[in-house]
């Protein structure tokens, strides 16, 4: 009997090796979807220089070229948390009642509508007293051939800008396209205007395009926001906010920085995103981005007072997109009345 219990309690022992340590310590291993920009640089530069291990993270990227792309993987549970516009943000908190957990910059500044230099479009400038930077006049603009992403950042200061000049996105002709794609297509001839965000926005300026307007001009706030679903978020809090407090040390060392992580944001874009950018564009791209950190997003987020800031923006997003016929009105209103702003998560980073 006694060498029968000696017996198991060793293959229970052997097993318990053959698993491999179980501890509190382990790292956290997270998928973390991302585009081929530059908030997504900062969580690669965690993995690259082993700030994660610092966070008891391990980390893997996720690559996708859209967020609408990032929404239609939730189901399957192919990433935990991650980082996509606002546009995409808003179907994925109707869909499937994920959270908005942080801000990472807003995406106005460098989400650009562009057209080729010879463009009429550029005839016109100021045509809108209000917003006395943006080209082009309804006459000049009506019945033109648009590429960009739909609903996406680029598709709302798109429509942003054509709402200026006294247009919606039925008076022209907008074809869907991934951003690379529609590079592609614009340089070959294809499209009268183009919208596009950063990197890509760099690479249509490299390549002699001119620009329009960007969110900035026409007066759109494009948050770039950090999403989990709900069901990781509920289950795994304390996972989501290591995230994001990593993300945000990684803020904080970026601002300080700046350019002199040029180079190294450079080799991301290659290696990770297969983009190439000159040196030039490169610095342009980062001073195109600036970063909110944690402060800023415990500020953004705060709903002690009435609705947040974050509210505001994501209400002005769904409000305008409703009103081009891309969500329903009575969808607009389930959604934003639902608590999938949240700033639980941050105050977690926080320590608050």
């Amino acid at each position: 009997m006694k060498r029968h219990f000696i017996l198991i309690a060793s293959a229970v022992f052997l097993l318990a090796i053959g698993a491999g340590p179980v501890s509190a310590d382990s790292p956290i291993k997270m998928k973390v979807s991302h585009q081929p920009e530059f908030e997504s640089f900062l969580t690669w530069q965690a993995i690259e220089d082993g700030v994660q291990k610092a966070h008891n993270l391990d980390m893997k990227m996720v690559y996708f070229d859209s967020g609408m792309a990032q929404v239609e993987a939730l189901p399957a549970k192919q990433w935990d948390v991650g980082a996509l516009g606002a546009v995409p943000m808003v179907m994925a908190a109707l869909r499937y009642q994920s959270y908005m957990v942080g801000m990472t910059h807003d995406d106005a500044y460098n989400v650009f509508v562009l057209a080729r230099p010879d463009s009429d479009v550029f005839k016109a400038k100021g045509a809108n007293k209000d917003y006395p930077e943006m080209y082009g006049s309804a006459e000049s603009v009506r019945g033109k051939t648009i590429l960009t992403t739909t609903v996406s950042a680029g598709h709302y200061v798109l429509s942003t800008w054509l709402k200026r000049l006294g247009l919606s996105d039925s008076d022209v002709k907008i074809l869907n396209m991934e951003q690379g794609q529609a590079v592609a297509a614009f340089e070959s001839g294809k499209g009268d205007i183009v919208a596009l965000w950063a990197p890509f926005t760099m690479a249509g300026i490299s390549k002699g395009w001119k620009k329009i307007a960007n969110g900035e001009d026409c007066g759109a706030t494009v948050p770039l926001v950090i999403i989990t679903s709900k069901e990781y978020g509920d289950k795994n809090p304390e996972k989501v906010a290591t995230y994001l407090k990593m993300y945000f040390k990684q803020v904080d060392r970026q601002k300080k920085e700046g350019q002199a992580q040029a180079k190294q944001y450079q080799r991301f874009l290659k290696d990770w995103a297969g983009i190439e950018l000159a040196d030039d564009m490169i610095k342009m791209d980062i001073d195109l981005h600036p970063m909110y950190d944690l402060e800023r997003n415990l500020q953004v987020f705060d709903a002690s007072g009435g609705k947040s800031k974050a509210y505001q923006w994501m209400d002005d997003l769904s409000t305008f997109f409703t009103y081009n016929k891309r969500f329903k009105e009575e969808e607009r209103q389930k959604v934003m009345s639902t608590p999938f702003i949240t700033d639980k998560f941050l105050k977690m980073a926080a320590g608050k």
